[in-house]
């Protein structure tokens, strides 16, 4: 029954859009304008060149203020690459859209929401032609939800709080809570919650914790989303497997893999291409040879 963390992590705001707008605005304490309407937009962003980009999440928010592109990105460790994908990401949906685009991290890492939460300065030093400040939804600032009329006046920030917080000591109490809270809204929706929790608990004992909880409603597991998400984190897992097959098999030949080819390599989605590659990867002496058509 376990799905991507990471998938969960940004999934949830793709199930209940308004909850991005709400934790902004009751856990950061950003101002942001009330929406009208909310809705998920294509997060690929891939150009004519054949570098795959793609965001976790990507939704558009009307409001009185004007449209804003709301940019979620799961983020299970630091990485400095993000250095160079964040700033693109922005400038393409902005020059794309011609809207607002706005960076949200999410994390379960104290850590990672530090080193995520620092501004990416690009320029020169005082004088910076560009600057990305990262807004960080993680442990240190999403609430502590333990009590049941506390999780049941608000449902999905309940699921967002054992997201983020499964892995701490507090476990036993926010997911007890949550389980209460999950029997006052409609089934789908908590078939969804109970997945996108599931696949974010890291701690064996508080899994084991839940899927007991879980025991008397066992139809929740069988609801088709929670398998289409299930089923995209054993895609994603195959996918980062074989990209690291490629990799390995030129290391292994001594070819010199560059920065630029090993970003492409680990950027592609697509299963029946990284084979492609792998396959090539055998043979090559070159490892840009790799995406020769």
């Amino acid at each position: 029954m376990v799905g991507s963390t990471h998938e969960a992590l940004h999934r949830i705001f793709q199930k209940d859009p308004g909850l991005l707008t709400h934790a902004l605005q009751r856990v950061l304490g950003v101002s942001f304008p009330e929406t009208h309407e909310i809705a998920a937009m294509n997060v690929d962003l891939t150009e004519i060149e054949p570098v795959e980009r793609r965001v976790d999440t990507l939704l558009r928010a009307k409001t009185d203020e004007g449209t804003y592109l709301l940019v979620v990105e799961s983020q299970g460790k630091a990485d400095d690459r993000k250095r160079g994908s964040w700033p693109y990401y922005l400038s393409y949906l902005y020059e794309k859209y011609r809207c607002e685009p706005v960076l949200i991290v999410i994390t379960q890492s104290s850590a990672t929401a530090q080193w995520a939460s620092r501004p990416i300065q690009l320029g020169l030093r005082g004088w910076e032609s560009l600057t990305v400040r990262p807004l960080v939804l993680g442990p240190d600032n999403v609430p502590v939800i333990a009590d049941e009329r506390e999780a049941e006046r608000d449902v999905p920030l309940a699921v967002l709080s054992a997201m983020t917080h499964g892995r701490g000591p507090n476990a036993a109490p926010i997911l007890e809570s949550l389980a209460a809270a999950l029997k006052t809204i409609d089934r789908d929706s908590a078939a969804v919650f109970v997945q996108f929790v599931d696949s974010c608990l890291v701690d064996p004992q508080a899994k084991q914790l839940w899927r007991d909880l879980m025991t008397a409603i066992q139809y929740f597991w069988r609801h088709p989303l929670a398998e289409q998400v299930r089923e995209e984190g054993r895609e994603e897992g195959r996918v980062q497997e074989r990209a690291q097959m490629v990799l390995r098999l030129l290391e292994w030949r001594c070819v010199p893999v560059s920065d630029a080819v090993r970003e492409q390599v680990e950027a592609c989605t697509e299963l029946d291409r990284l084979e492609v590659w792998a396959q090539r990867a055998m043979h090559v002496t070159d490892a840009a040879e790799l995406f020769v058509e």
